[in-house]
């Protein structure tokens, strides 16, 4: 696979130049603020044929209070309370169904797979989470990129990112959970959204033990346009090359939502990881938000892998590094 991005030698060293947006801040604490609704969490146990788990079809009101999905597992007859993972899912991905079960539960932790409005339609589920301001239902993928983009009040991820600080603060009200030790993690989207559940839980005051964000989405919009070949930026490219002259406004509206301003935000500890040949979430855009972390951190690269990443040796690597910080 060609290289497109920095040698390895000089991704450390990369960071991104694009300024942040001044009222970053108070956009972000007006939006809490306006979603400071009741969670209303209801759960109901699910029958899976495993013996080894309990899993609950899990709701929480997220953004504007729609009714956000979730599969809540934890090892069969616990008690708590227990160190507990919430895992965000890349793009096109859903929590799917109740069988397909994570390792975190298999290590003795409870375990919150957040469904992401308006996706899920790549491994399916039993009930879509549709987003209202989509007019419901998936949008299979069509331009969410840049749905609401003209403005960052309308953007698609202002919602996305509000239900992911909400979906650890509702982990944080269950019975077998302990609020002190919550892990957030995900990969591609889902790191980016761990990212920006991090630096929202800072802004709403929920301590977090740590956040695993696995080659990141949604980091250094500028470079990721310029750079990614596949997946879901390309949706930008396009857009601009319809729309001619809305260049600033569009990535005006996405300085508010990138990750290399949020993870400033961040206040816990952070494991991420990166691959070199990622054609999808270039490696540069990773270290750019790996640089502005300001707490404890760590990387692991995968310098001959593309998006897959480090797959079961990443998730290895989670399960000691957690392991860790539950203990701390």
């Amino acid at each position: 696979m060609p290289r497109s991005d920095l040698p390895l030698d000089q991704l450390p060293g990369y960071r991104c130049t694009t300024p942040e947006p001044d009222d970053l801040d108070a956009f972000w604490d007006a939006t809490l603020a306006e979603n400071g609704h009741p969670l209303d969490v209801r759960m109901q146990r699910v029958e899976t044929g495993l013996s080894l788990v309990d899993v609950h079809d899990l709701t929480f009101a997220g953004y504007g209070g729609a009714p956000i999905r979730a599969w809540y597992t934890v090892p069969a007859g616990a008690t708590g309370p227990l160190p507990t993972v919430v895992t965000f899912h890349g793009f096109s991905g859903g929590r799917g169904l109740p069988h397909q079960v994570d390792p975190w539960p298999l290590a003795g932790w409870a375990h919150l797979s957040m469904d992401t409005r308006g996706q899920g339609w790549n491994n399916g589920g039993t009930e879509a989470t549709p987003d209202p301001d989509l007019g419901g239902g998936t949008a299979a993928g069509s331009g969410l990129m840049v749905a609401g983009v003209d403005d960052p009040r309308t953007y698609y991820y202002r919602r996305v990112y509000v239900d992911a600080v909400r979906a650890l603060q509702a982990a944080a009200t269950l019975e077998h959970v302990d609020a002190d030790r919550i892990i957030a993690t995900g990969g591609s989207q889902g790191g980016g959204l761990t990212i920006a559940a991090a630096a929202l839980a800072a802004k709403v005051g929920l301590p977090l033990r740590g956040a695993m964000p696995d080659v990141p989405f949604l980091c250094d919009f500028r470079r990721s346009v310029d750079l990614a070949s596949r997946g879901p930026y390309p949706q930008i490219e396009t857009f601009l090359k319809g729309w001619r002259g809305r260049t600033a406004q569009v990535f005006g509206t996405l300085d508010y939502f990138d990750g290399v301003h949020l993870a400033r935000r961040a206040a816990c500890p952070a494991l991420f990881s990166v691959a070199v040949l990622d054609d999808i979430c270039p490696p540069s855009t990773v270290f750019a938000a790996y640089a502005e972390w300001p707490a404890e951190k760590q990387i692991e690269v995968y310098d001959f892998n593309g998006h897959e990443g480090g797959m079961g040796y990443q998730s290895r690597r989670q399960l000691a590094w957690a392991a860790e910080r539950f203990a701390a």
